[in-house]
């Protein structure tokens, strides 16, 4: 959420940073600066008029001590409560106002944001690893999957609809192994592991995403109308601290957690009619931190989240390169994002395994976190990322490690996790 300061200060800047995210809807930042022009002056006159009221009750209670007649005075400040009313409950009203707008212009991005219109103007930038070259025709992950005997989906579309999975046997243990791994990788590098509830309340989900992920991705609970089940257990994470004043001397906050996650899918990419990609049901490590607002602090950490997320690919031996998300594509909360992407033969293209964003001060602003710097209340910056998706990782084993024979070998950093070095297909 912008920073009601830069309207006042800056809007042009606000402006420039509209039009590199190619967006028609200028006009917001007028009607806000006015907005809060108009605020500020119905601010005045209340703060104007309890001054009048202070004023006037000091004479009242001079006059009493006088024995004099304080009638008119007391009539006079009889009325100025109402006039307060009035204008508390005007502006509170136009305070949704400016919320509401605030909330729908963009974070200032970072000058590192490629600018471009949408997702075919992403950027690459590092790449890690080779892809393997086969000297047999690659199988897709599913088709791997099945000639296992590890995977059924017909049975999950039958009892639970399109977009779910059974794991079963050395898959599934190799799925438990990757949340293992990655965990231990986390709680390496120092972030503290933290299990987290699964369902939030409603307003709490409202803060950590925008209108249209709550819409497309969050299960509300019909039953509980007041609460939805979590996309990721960033949202519970972050959403621990909302209202919340957090020491200055526990930042920066790092944590991680696993969580199953659940999400419509609901839009341009839909769900898979088959398959491990994208699921309405998957197991995932998410990561934050929560840091002073210092962008410099913010972006060191930025390049720390991404880094690990590449060092477990990379142990694992799968060819993964960084995607710099450009302007177009960018989130309204975030200041800079990239996404890291593992190859596929199948595909002969690298596919999303995870998202780091920093979000600054937008999110931490409207979630209402705090901290207190030198006793000045200021608004910390946060930022996320995805670990491991576990279900996109088994992707990238089974088409980047698959055999000849129907073999698929598992990455030698999970040997000990899983206490088997390869899938073979399940006897008959």
């Amino acid at each position: 959420m912008i920073d009601i300061k830069l309207i006042r200060e800056n809007p042009e800047l606000v402006r420039e940073n509209m039009k590199k995210k190619f967006r028609k809807d200028l006009e917001l930042v007028d009607k806000l600066k006015k907005l809060d022009t108009d605020w500020r002056k119905l601010k005045y006159q209340e703060d104007d008029l309890r001054s009048e009221r202070n004023k006037i009750s000091e004479e009242i209670n001079k006059l009493k001590k006088q024995k004099k007649s304080a009638d008119s005075l007391i009539s006079k400040a009889k009325k100025i409560p109402e006039k307060i009313a009035k204008l508390g409950d005007k502006r509170k009203k136009m305070e949704g106002e400016i919320l509401e707008l605030q909330t729908k212009i963009p974070n200032i991005m970072s000058k590192n944001v490629p600018i471009g219109k949408d997702d075919s103007e992403n950027v690459e930038g590092r790449v890690v690893g080779k892809p393997a070259k086969f000297d047999f025709g690659v199988k897709s992950h599913v088709e791997i999957a099945e000639n296992l005997g590890m995977v059924d989906f017909e049975s999950s579309a039958r009892v639970a609809g399109t977009g779910f999975y059974y794991l079963e046997g050395e898959l599934a243990l190799l799925n438990v192994a990757l949340i293992n791994y990655a965990r231990d990788v986390m709680v390496s590098k120092e972030y503290r592991y933290v299990e987290t509830p699964f369902m939030l309340r409603n307003e709490v989900i409202d803060k950590v995403t925008d209108l249209n992920d709550k819409q497309q991705q969050i299960y509300l609970i019909e039953d509980e109308p007041k609460m939805a089940l979590i996309g990721t257990s960033e949202h519970s994470l972050i959403g621990r601290y909302a209202g919340q004043e957090v020491n200055e001397k526990e930042l920066p906050i790092k944590q991680t957690s696993y969580s199953m996650c659940f999400r419509k899918e609901i839009g341009a990419h839909g769900i898979d009619e088959k398959g491990l990609f994208r699921t309405h049901q998957f197991n995932k490590i998410e990561m934050i931190v929560i840091c002073k607002p210092d962008v410099k602090e913010s972006e060191k950490y930025f390049q720390e989240l991404q880094d690990i997320t590449v060092e477990i690919f990379e142990k694992m031996e799968i060819p993964v390169r960084v995607l710099k998300i450009c302007s177009g594509d960018l989130g309204d909360l975030k200041y800079e994002q990239i996404d890291v992407e593992a190859w596929s033969p199948r595909r002969k293209a690298y596919f999303e395994v995870g998202s780091c964003s920093n979000l600054t001060e937008a999110q931490a602003r409207k979630l209402k976190i705090s901290t207190r710097i030198k006793g000045e209340r200021l608004t910390p910056h946060t930022l996320n990322n995805t670990a491991i998706a576990t279900s996109r990782a088994l992707v990238a084993i089974l088409e980047n490690n698959q055999q000849k024979d129907g073999t698929v070998k598992v990455p030698k950093v999970l040997w000990k996790y899983t206490g088997f070095k390869e899938l073979k297909p399940r006897k008959k």
